[in-house]
C-alpha cells in the first residue's frame, strides 16, 4: 500500500493524494499484466536459505528460455516468514523442490503479479510524475517508511521512497525493530490494530514478544454493531 506521511490541510491536496493512488494501482497493474507473475507466501524452517533459492529459481526459468527472469523475496514480514515474487516458472519451481530448501509451508496469493520487485519498474514514472504536483510536509509524528525501516526525513526524502516502495521488498520485520527499539528497562508503548482481522498483531508477536504483551484489537465493525445496540 501507499501512505501519505503528510497533513491534509485542504480537500484539494486530499483529492491529489487519491489521485496518486489510482495513478500507482493502475500503472502497477498494467505492469502485472505484462508478465505471467505472482507471490509465493513462504514459512521456512531455520535451514532455510531464500536468496540461494530465488538463484536457482531463476536459472530454471533461464533453461526455459526465460530472458532476464524474477524471482526474489517482495516482503519481509517475520523471522521465518517472507514473501517471494516473480515469474510464475519460478513461483512453481520452488513449490515443488519446497523441501529441497527447508519450506514448511507455501501458499500463491491471490494477487495478479509480482509486486514490489524489478518487474513493477513500469509504474515507477507514472506514481514519481503525479508526485511533482504534489506538496507532502514533513511529519509531525515519526512515520517510518517499510523501504528501509526508517524514519521519513523531509519532503523530497518521503517522495523518494515512496516511488521507491514500488519495486522494493517490503521491510515490515525491519520496521517493526526500529519502532519498537528501546533501552533496557524501558516500557513499551501501548500498540492498537484498529479494522478486522489480527494479521499485524501476530507479526508483532514474532517479532517482539514483550511488544506485543502492550497490543490491543479494537474491531471497529463490532463497536459500531455496539453503539447501535445501545
Amino acid at each position: 500500500g501507499i501512505f501519505f506521511p503528510c497533513i491534509f490541510t485542504q480537500h484539494m491536496f486530499f483529492s491529489l493524494a487519491l489521485y496518486a493512488v489510482k495513478v500507482r494501482a493502475e500503472a502497477m497493474q498494467k505492469a502485472s499484466e505484462a508478465v505471467p507473475s505472482g507471490m509465493l507466501s513462504v514459512i521456512g524452517r531455520r535451514e532455510a536459505n531464500y536468496k540461494f533459492a530465488c538463484l536457482e529459481a531463476r536459472r530454471h526459468c533461464e533453461l526455459l528460455g526465460i530472458e532476464n527472469p524474477v524471482c526474489e523475496v517482495s516482503n519481509y514480514l517475520f523471522p521465518d516468514s517472507r514473501v517471494i515474487a516473480g515469474h510464475l516458472e519460478a513461483l512453481k519451481f520452488l513449490q515443488e523442490n519446497a523441501r529441497k530448501y527447508y519450506f514448511a509451508r507455501t501458499k500463491m496469493l491471490p494477487v495478479s503479479g509480482a509486486f514490489h520487485t524489478r518487474l513493477m519498474e513500469s509504474a515507477v514514472e507514472p506514481l514519481a510524475e503525479v508526485l511533482k504536483s504534489i506538496e507532502i510536509q514533513k511529519p509531525l509524528l515519526c512515520v517510518y517508511s517499510n523501504v528501509d525501516g526508517k524514519k521519513y526525513m523531509h519532503s523530497k526524502h518521503i517522495k523518494k521512497l515512496l516511488v521507491k516502495q514500488v519495486v522494493s521488498p517490503v521491510m515490515w520485520e525491519q520496521t517493526m525493530h526500529s519502532v519498537y527499539e528501546r533501552k533496557q528497562g524501558t516500557e513499551f508503548p501501548y500498540t492498537y490494530e484498529v479494522g478486522p482481522g489480527k494479521q499485524l498483531g501476530t507479526i508483532l508477536k514474532s517479532c517482539n514478544l514483550k511488544a506485543w504483551k502492550q497490543y490491543t484489537h479494537v474491531d471497529a465493525l463490532e463497536d459500531d454493531e455496539e453503539a447501535a445496540e445501545t
